[in-house]
């Protein structure tokens, strides 16, 4: 499946007119639906302003009727959204009334600073609580810091193995499946990642697709069980060969090989490792894993929880990535 990068940029890429974005390729058990700064309280910088080459139209007074959001907020949200990209540039052109009390539509444009890109505009709607906005089909989080609070539910839920530090002010959390093939290739910018960013927690989340990789299951719960009884470094060891061996996860008899082939490149006897993976307490491990990519909203994998910001990395290039955690890090005041 096809999938934009950027999770924001995505689902108003259901209302915008002509404007490119980067297409990922990710998977998904279920049905197609759009893909979106600080939690640190960071001051935030204002919208860039428009080089030359780009013309907006002046802003019709007319077409601001409701109070909130705020035009310094929407430059905030969108600053944080786009700012790892120096190109892009915006003006709002509508913040209007609707129908329902405490709901505003944002109207906005978006170009490019060397004006070879048509304007194009966006819309969406703007929820009373001022956490999050309605763009197509999604509910997504808004407001001058809208990933304050996946960033904190992460650092308090997301428990699978790590490398890295312990501390968490830059935690980069991948959810995946180790039957999805996008999950194998995006195991090398993983690992650039941590060389990259040393200071980084980088976590392994389990999210089996379940509907589409009948055997992603059993794999997470060997996963489990490896870290259990041979901590992060041998599960990240295990990792390594179930992904290298995934063609072997395709029938159930092979699942079975090349699980207990990888336990055992992991140093740990496969016959412990499959008990293990057969207890409710390991069954509930991997539930609640996966029950907190469904309370972020995180409906393909790979996907990357960058201090909070998501991040869908199937097909995603290295550099792009790099560039957003570069970003979202200064954004929350990470020293590197």
């Amino acid at each position: 499946m096809i999938r934009p990068y950027a999770r924001f940029a995505s689902a108003v890429a259901l209302v915008v007119l002509s404007l490119p974005i980067l297409k990922a390729a990710a998977q998904q058990q279920v049905p197609a639906v759009p893909a979106a700064p600080s939690a640190s309280g960071a001051s935030v910088p204002s919208a860039p302003a428009a080089a030359p080459a780009v013309v907006f139209p002046k802003a019709d007074p007319q077409f601001f009727t409701a109070s909130t959001p705020t035009k310094e907020v929407l430059n905030a949200f969108f600053q944080a959204t786009w700012g790892y990209d120096p190109n892009r540039v915006w003006q709002v052109q509508a913040i209007l009334k609707t129908q329902v009390e405490g709901i505003s539509k944002v109207v906005l444009l978006v170009g490019d600073k060397s004006g070879k890109q048509k304007l194009s505009a966006v819309q969406f709607f703007a929820l009373p609580d001022g956490k999050h906005i309605i763009a197509g089909d999604e509910i997504l989080p808004f407001g001058e810091h809208p990933y304050a609070d996946n960033r904190a539910q992460l650092e308090q839920k997301a428990d699978g193995p790590y490398r890295g530090p312990a501390t968490k002010e830059l935690e980069l959390v991948e959810f995946a499946d180790f039957q999805c093939p996008h999950c194998k290739e995006a195991q090398a910018s993983i690992d650039r990642l941590a060389v990259d960013f040393p200071k980084a927690h980088i976590v392994f989340q389990n999210f089996p697709l379940v509907r589409i990789h009948p055997s992603a299951l059993k794999a997470a719960e060997y996963g489990v069980c490896v870290t259990k009884l041979g901590g992060s470094n041998a599960f990240f060891q295990f990792a390594s060969a179930v992904f290298d061996g995934q063609d072997g996860l395709a029938t159930p008899d092979g699942a079975t090989l090349t699980l207990n082939s990888a336990a055992t490149k992991a140093g740990l006897d496969p016959v412990k490792v499959q008990a293990c993976s057969t207890t409710p307490e390991t069954g509930s491990i991997v539930e609640a894993s996966v029950k907190l990519a469904q309370d972020l909203n995180i409906a393909e994998t790979p996907t990357l929880m960058v201090n909070g910001r998501q991040v869908p990395i199937g097909g995603l290039p290295y550099d792009t990535l790099k560039q957003i955690v570069e970003y979202q890090a200064r954004m929350d005041g990470v020293t590197q």
